[in-house]
């Protein structure tokens, strides 16, 4: 059957379709309307209706089912819509081509919900709002029966971020292909529209968005630049432990999502933050046991008030199971989420992080933001929730935790290394 697309890609498209051939794996870093979802949906029309094995299955990613269906499902349709024998389902995004090839609009908003697909080929945009795990944990596994492709495209979003890694990986592999497309070398944009987005949006954003600069920080950002002014004083780096100090720990305990939990000393009035843990769906034995296995001697464990809440199951509260299993909590006040958001704000200049264990949570501060609308031309209240919330939550409560600790508490030098160890009254 002869097929044909009404797509004519413009000379730069043209090149990039060539070096996708050539790769498996490709990070494309684009410039805000150099067209990379046009091209990148074809691709994969063009790669579904010409893949060899049997039941192919390809899809598109976006952050959230709304961006999924208002950036690709008309481009879906229009693109494919004159293929004799294709079938659009509105409820799934689901388009069913003549040879059985499926491509599929997801979103990342819930990780775990993809996890047992198997893919022939895959897009993700956006990469730099959507969750990590998603490509480690769920989406790369899904590739490796068929050896399925996978192409990740966005705009930077700063260097704390999957796509950044991502990107740095593709520049060091050369399996990889690592592609960037600044507007002032494509010249898609006119010099005098660029001059005038410049003016209107700032230096720093247009870099990031039509430069594709990866040092601008996110928009709207409520914790980015003391981040950035911690790492410029060298507060992000290896951080031990210290076994004269009690290991204190502040948890954002989740009953169907993840649950966080960060583990600090307090050194005078600064606060050492050496470990962090992060886990999804798994119930309080799984988070005792893991930090009984870690060689802390602690003081206090720290969690919101609804801890207290009576789960339906047990008809026990969480703090009364954490209390069986040899976890002994303490309440932190309910305060409204602003006030939160500043109390850590207050705290972040003086801790130091582990650079290396707590990672995810110097991530995470760096990229929960707050969203910005348009209609009104202000940013909205509450944070974005987001793959960042659950560690930033942890933190929040890890600034309300230090106004209940006393200046400095000395670990007990007692008891082993490998017994479970509580500082205080059981």
């Amino acid at each position: 059957m002869h097929v044909k697309i009404p797509y004519t890609p413009r000379p730069l498209q043209a090149k990039l379709h060539k070096e996708l051939d050539r790769y498996r794996f490709a990070v494309l870093s684009c410039h805000r309307r150099f067209g990379k979802s046009v091209a990148i949906i074809n691709h994969l029309i063009r790669a579904a209706l010409t893949h060899k094995l049997k039941n192919p299955r390809f899809a598109y990613i976006a952050p959230t089912y709304k961006q999924a269906k208002s950036i690709a499902w008309d481009y879906m349709k229009m693109f494919a819509g004159g293929i004799p024998g294709v079938r659009f389902h509105e409820t799934e995004l689901r388009c069913d081509l003549p040879n059985g090839s499926r491509i599929t609009l997801l979103s990342s908003e819930q990780p775990d919900s993809l996890r047992g697909l198997f893919l022939d080929g895959v897009c993700i945009d956006e990469v730099a709002q959507i969750d990590p795990r998603l490509w480690n944990e769920i989406i790369r596994p899904a590739l490796s029966d068929r050896k399925g492709f996978c192409y990740f495209i966005g705009t930077p979003a700063g260097m704390s971020n999957i796509f950044y890694e991502l990107y740095q990986h593709a520049l060091s592999d050369d399996k990889w292909l690592a592609y960037t497309a600044k507007a002032s070398e494509t010249k898609i944009i006119d010099q005098e529209e660029l001059d005038a987005a410049k003016a209107q949006m700032g230096d720093s954003k247009y870099k990031q968005e039509f430069e594709c600069d990866w040092i601008a920080n996110i928009e709207g950002a409520i914790y980015g630049e003391i981040i950035k002014n911690l790492e410029e004083k060298k507060q992000l780096t290896r951080v031990g432990y210290d076994p004269a100090l009690v290991v204190n720990t502040a948890w954002d305990i989740g009953v169907d999502d993840s649950t966080a939990i960060i583990f600090f000393q307090q050194l005078g009035n600064q606060i050492m933050v050496i470990d962090y843990y992060e886990n999804n769906r798994e119930g309080l034995p799984h988070y005792v046991q893991m930090i009984k296995d870690k060689d802390y001697v602690y003081g206090e464990h720290f969690a919101p008030h609804d801890i207290e809440v009576t789960e339906f199951s047990s008809g026990k509260t969480r703090r009364e199971v954490a209390y069986q299993l040899g976890v002994r909590f303490k309440i932190l006040p309910k305060i409204p989420l602003e006030d939160g958001i500043h109390s850590l704000k207050m705290v972040l200049p003086k801790c130091w992080f582990d650079i290396e264990s707590t990672k995810p949570l110097i991530n995470a501060l760096r990229h929960h933001h707050r969203k910005y609308n348009e209609k009104m031309k202000m940013f909205s209240n509450k944070p974005v929730k987001d793959w960042s919330s659950h560690a930033c939550d942890s933190a929040r409560y890890m600034a309300l935790a230090i106004t209940e600790l006393p200046r400095e508490k000395v670990a007990a030098q007692k008891t082993a290394v490998n017994d479970y160890l509580i500082h205080g009254e059981i």
